[in-house]
This record gives C-alpha cells, structure tokens and sequence, in this order.
C-alpha cells in the first residue's frame, strides 16, 4: 500500500498536520536510507524502511498536539502504539511494530511500570535492524510546525536524551557509530 495514500485516509490533504507529517516523514526516510545504506552486510529491507518511516508517526492526529494541528484526545507519548493499531488494522503490522518502538529510543515494560506512563506495560524498543534504523534517524528531526525543519546534531540529540538516562544515551551513540 502507498505511505501518502494511507495518510491520506486521516490528514486532510491541505491541512497544516498532513503537511508536517509527510515532511518529517521524508526527512526521516532519506535519513534512514542513507543509514541502511552503511549496513549492507546487516540485510536491511529498504523498501520497508522508506515506507515505514513516512507511516512511523501515523497517529499523531489522535494526539492533544496543537503546534502539531493535531487536536486528538490521547497524551502524545501514546502516538506510537495509536499507530500501531492504525496499522495492523489495515494489515500492515510489521509498519505497527516500528510505530510503537520508535518513540524516544525505544521504552522498557520496565519504564513503563516506573514512570507509571500511559502504555501498555510490554517492551516497546526497536529490536530488527529496519526498526533501529528508523529509530536512529527519527532523532534528527523535531516535528514542531516550524516551516524551516533542520537536522539536528548529534550533541543536541544527546543533550536531549541525557535527561532521560545514559543507557539511552548509549543505546543511541550505538547506532551512532553504527549507522552514523
């Protein structure tokens, strides 16, 4: 099935969100292609890359996410596993997988169970190397609703994800010095 097709389904084609999502989905695309790229010995699938990371945000439109024009009930963090439903609705539950394990780098059942966040309590981290590699590259772009998206650098990716512990830091400067 077409990416922009099925996110045509729940973005008005003219809408400020549809525009966001499919810019931040192509950023994160070409990202990730270029990352697949440097791991040909790792088999990455790059057909299912592209299209997974222009549908990994699919359910931000269910999100309270005004900057975003996505006026939704649900907390954003519950944007992954919105889309992950989304998708294996329409029979794509390999796309759902990277939607639910993309968020920040990947959260434990552990976490979820700690910060009493409101998921499902099951590991929620990217585990293929499709999944990982989208991950990686969906931390170089904000979605913020700025008209000037920029990628961001590495220590700022790491200043941002320190906050949340230096085992996420190293998960990501892993995929760093393997995708990077």
């Amino acid at each position: 099935m077409d990416p922009v097709e099925i996110i045509g389904r729940h973005y008005a084609p003219a809408s400020k969100s549809h525009r966001i999502l499919l810019e931040h989905g192509r950023l994160v695309a070409a990202k990730a292609l270029a990352a697949a790229a440097r791991v040909p010995h790792l088999g990455p699938d790059l057909a299912f890359v592209e299209s997974a990371a222009l549908l990994h945000d699919i359910g931000i439109f269910l999100t309270d996410s005004p900057a975003l024009d996505c006026h939704g009930r649900e907390p954003y963090i519950r944007h992954g596993i919105l889309g992950k439903d989304i998708l294996d609705a329409i029979g794509m539950p390999r796309h759902g997988l990277v939607c639910e394990r993309h968020v920040g780098v990947g959260i434990s059942a552990e976490e979820i169970r700690r910060f009493d966040l409101p998921l499902p309590v099951r590991d929620m981290r990217p585990v293929t190397v499709e999944e990982q590699i989208i991950c990686y590259a969906d931390k170089f772009f904000s979605k913020n609703g700025d008209d000037t998206p920029r990628e961001k650098s590495v220590a700022e990716i790491v200043s941002g994800l320190h906050v949340y512990g230096a085992d996420k830091v190293e998960r990501f400067m892993e995929w760093v010095g393997l995708f990077g």
